[in-house]
This record gives structure tokens, sequence and C-alpha cells, in this order.
């Protein structure tokens, strides 16, 4: 049943732009996304900053928001709800709100000794979808000295039983469907029981990755591992398995949420290679990722966009 008296003033929302934050970080900051993401001691490029090939892997830029300028823990209700309110959305229960979809692209190659940057977030849709409601924010992250555009982050959350206001529904979504073959690669991620622990140490200091009381309340055995940890974990094994672990061929990834993560469990990542016919350079990679020990989906409709050569072989 939807909420009553609930109606959102979609245009006042979409199109907001929320106030400019700035955010920083540095190479002991990627080295730690990357241990949360679940990067093993046999690859030290991503881990050790004396290694000749040191870099960082290109999605770290999703956690950058949520850790922002400081290097100290955070209240993730004051990081989540940054740049202020959104006009025109009435109040609602934020523990209905799930984070539904992502995607993130690279504009320019994120520097690998890091720095600080400026986030330009925006509401660019809100949709009612009847049983709940779908709100898609868009990031864009510059830095601060250069004013260059490093990545573009889209998110989508859904919020349980705030729909049925007779909103815009929304355009409809693009599905990637795996191919009837075998898959070109499979890589696995053996998640450490306290990989939700480390991961927020990255940023995202929701409680409800450590807080054993608090994930009974809001209905989870226990708490839950970090949905971009996961999303993290497939974008590196997709680079790994089939970029040649070359994270400068990494340019776009987008995919739903399906199922929760438990820390511990053992994520396997599905991978389809397939043309990309938007851009000749490129090819497109469908994948789907599954907890092992309950053979649940916990991340579809995926699908990453890889150069076919090294964008610094051209230079």
């Amino acid at each position: 049943m939807p909420v009553e008296g609930f109606k959102v003033d979609v245009e006042k929302a979409v199109g907001h732009k929320y106030k400019p934050e700035r955010l920083s970080c540095n190479r002991r900051d990627h080295i730690l996304y990357a241990l949360g993401v679940g990067v093993s001691e046999d690859e030290l490029k991503y881990l050790f900053e004396l290694n000749p090939d040191f870099t960082v892997l290109p999605t770290y830029p999703l956690v950058l928001g949520l850790k922002g300028d400081s290097s100290d823990v955070n209240l993730y209700q004051d990081r989540a709800t940054g740049g202020g309110p959104l006009p025109g959305m009435p109040p609602f229960d934020q523990n209905k709100l799930v984070h539904g979809e992502q995607s993130f692209e690279v504009i320019n190659p994120w520097p690998v000794a890091g720095g600080s940057f400026i986030a330009q977030k925006s509401c660019t849709g809100v949709f009612d979808k009847g049983s709940g409601m779908v709100i898609e924010q868009t990031v864009d992250i510059y830095g601060e000295q250069d004013k260059k555009l490093y990545s573009r982050l889209v998110g989508k959350s859904f919020v349980r039983g705030y729909g049925g206001w007779n909103g815009p529904k929304g355009p409809k979504a693009v599905s990637y469907t795996p191919p009837e073959r075998k898959p070109d690669a499979v890589e696995v991620f053996a998640s450490l029981p306290n990989q939700a622990l480390l991961y927020r140490l990255s940023g995202d200091y929701n409680p409800l990755h450590a807080d054993v009381d608090l994930a009974p309340k809001v209905g989870f055995p226990k708490p839950i591992l970090h949905g971009l940890s996961t999303y993290g974990a497939c974008a590196h094994g997709i680079i790994k398995a089939l970029a040649n672990n070359d994270p400068s061929r990494f340019k776009s990834i987008e995919a739903r949420f399906a199922s929760p993560v438990f820390p511990g469990e053992t994520i396997e990542t599905y991978m389809w290679k397939v043309d990309n016919p938007k851009d000749p350079k490129t090819f497109g990679v469908i994948f789907v990722a599954k907890s092992k020990e309950r053979n649940v989906v916990v991340v579809n409709n995926g699908f990453v966009v890889l150069y076919k050569d090294s964008p610094s072989s051209k230079l």
C-alpha cells in the first residue's frame, strides 16, 4: 500500500544541484580500497606503493563521496545526506531505502597519487514504480586544481512503499542477458569474515555493515557486506580476466544489486564477452555474480566496457 499523502514535486526535485563538496584521497586510501574489494597479495601493483607498476583500481571513486575530505571515521547519515535536502521530496523512512543500481564511468584516468577533488551531485530522476520510488542521483568528480572531470557516477536508490503517487514511471531499463553459452571467464572472490569491517575503512561507515544489533532490526540475521565492495570485486575480476589486469583498459560498469552478501561468502563472477557496436575500440562484458554457498545471484544485469588495447599504448 502506498504511503498516504506522500507525493513528490518532481519539477522541484529533478535537476536540483546540491552544494559542491570537497573530497580528498591519497595512495594509502587506494591501497586500503583494493584490500576492501578483495585484491590479494599476489597483485602488489595495487597494494605496494614502491612497486614499479603501482596503480589504482579505477572504481576507487565510488567510495570517495562517503569518505569526504577527512581520513577519520564519520557519521554515515551525515555523509549520505551531504549537500542538503532534496527540494520537493517529502520526508520518508530512510530504513526503507536500498541501493538498487549503480553505474560508473571513467572520463579521465584517476591520479595514482590521489589529490583534492570537487563532487557535484544532482538529482537526475525521481520515478514512481508503484511498489516504491526510485531516486536517481548523478555525481561528477572534478579535480580541484585542474578542473578536469575524472569520473561520473549514477546511483539509483529504491525506497520501498513510497510509490503510487502518480509520478513518472521512468525509462525502460536496459536488459543485459547473458548469452546461452559457457562464460568466457569466471573469477572467484573469497570474502573474509571481516570483509565489511575492512571495506568500511574506505569511508562507507553505514552501521548496517558492522552493528550486530541493528542488522536484525532491518531484516538481516547479521551485518551484510557493502554492495559496492562486491561491485568493486566484480570490476577487478573482469579487469584481471579479460583486460590482462590492465586497469587503463577499463571504461565503465553498470549493474543491479540483486541480493545481499554476507562476509565470508565466496562470490563467483561469470562473464561473457560481447561486441560493443557503439564504439569499435571497445568490447562489452555481460556479467552475473553469485554467492557460491547459497547459490544466489547477488549482482545481475551487469555490463562492463573495456578498451581492446591500452589507451596509453597509443600515446
